[in-house]
């Protein structure tokens, strides 16, 4: 077991970043948001964390938390103009904004050694680290889901109308969404860097962006679980088809496809509902059953 773990540990560690990852994409999408931004917020908490680390010196756990924070602050601000956004013009914004967080790290040669990255980062962030960071972030979703501003971002994402004529105010909720995004994936950027040695500007591209989307959609974007399962089945699926090395990104969207054709709401989501309805109709013939004898009787 122990020699299992050690010759996959680089895989785990990866597959707990981009949980935090999907979750990052799951919280907007939950809210209606349409936003492509993890992977922007992401790159500002990796450079940061490891442009402190590396060049000025800062204890680690600093470098992370000043990484998330930097991501918070870009969601903050990127935040305001977007509320007044819909749909498609959601997802263009926030891919101009990583587009312009990318060009950045690749042009700012003094600050981030452009095309190079940064190497040297000291592998301070664990296995059990992640893990643990994982499993706080997942509680307090839960957490959030159970209470009225969970309930309050599934009725916006299902109908902002009826959201207004409850009192919700869409703005506000999607802003606290777009804000909370954006500090989880800047946490997960801060991780990576602490945990992979060196990071270069095509860690955080076109691709990460798409993955992050890719996880929610195959998982399922209504619950946190669902997130989950798209990290695990999307970070395994290269190792899984290693001897397809070629192949991979086409194994990948067909799966993808399958899973929109057939699952539309994702795979741990439908996987849910199932499991809600079996229970829903055994509790229903459980009543009619204890009904009936006293319905004979009368």
């Amino acid at each position: 077991m122990s020699n299992f773990f050690f010759t996959y540990q680089s895989l785990f560690d990866h597959m707990l970043v981009n949980m935090l990852l999907a979750m990052s994409q799951y919280i907007v999408l939950r809210a209606g948001v349409f936003s492509l931004g993890s992977a922007g917020f992401a790159a500002l908490g990796a450079y940061g964390s490891a442009i402190l680390i590396t060049k000025a010196g800062w204890p680690p756990a600093a470098a992370i938390a000043v990484g998330m924070a930097l991501g918070t602050l870009a969601s903050t601000l990127l935040a305001l103009p977007l509320a007044r956004l819909r749909g498609v013009f959601q997802a263009v914004a926030t891919l101009a904004f990583v587009q312009i967080v990318l060009s950045a790290t690749q042009n700012w040669t003094g600050l981030t050694n452009g095309a190079l990255g940064i190497s040297g980062i000291p592998h301070v962030v664990g296995t059990g680290t992640l893990a643990i960071v994982v499993a706080i972030v997942i509680a307090l979703l839960v957490a959030m889901g159970r209470y009225s501003f969970g309930r309050a971002l599934d009725v916006i994402r299902e109908d902002e109308t009826v959201a207004v004529s409850l009192g919700i105010s869409v703005p506000r909720h999607q802003r606290l969404a777009f804000i909370i995004s954006g500090a989880l994936a800047g946490l997960a950027g801060g991780l990576h860097a602490c945990s992979s040695y060196a990071i270069t500007p095509g860690d955080y591209g076109f691709g990460l962006l798409v993955a992050a989307l890719a996880m929610v959609v195959l998982g399922g974007r209504t619950t946190v679980w669902g997130a989950l399962v798209g990290a695990i089945v999307l970070t395994s699926l290269p190792e899984l088809f290693r001897v397809f090395a070629e192949y991979r990104n086409v194994v990948q969207g067909i799966l993808l496809m399958l899973v929109i054709v057939y699952l539309p709401r994702g795979v741990a989501d439908t996987l849910i509902a199932l499991a809600r309805d079996r229970r829903l109709r055994r509790a229903a013939a459980r009543s009619a059953a204890i009904a009936r004898p006293a319905g004979a009787a009368s």
